[in-house]
């Protein structure tokens, strides 16, 4: 079984409401926000992180 990351994005700073941009990795329109302001999905974002995250057997 794999873990997966969950992030909270319940506070409303991850949402613009000046419009969508698009998202920096799936490049759909978006009007959520990461924590430093980029424009990404949520799943794009949790999906990234778990492809990024050193596992427990990686070198």
């Amino acid at each position: 079984m794999t873990a997966v990351a969950l992030l909270n994005w319940r506070s409303a700073d991850h949402y613009d409401s000046t419009g969508d941009k698009p998202c920096v990795i799936c490049t759909k329109p978006t009007p959520l926000r990461s924590d430093r302001g980029k424009p990404v999905h949520k799943v794009c974002a949790e999906e990234w992180i778990d492809q990024h995250t050193r596992k427990e057997n990686d070198e």
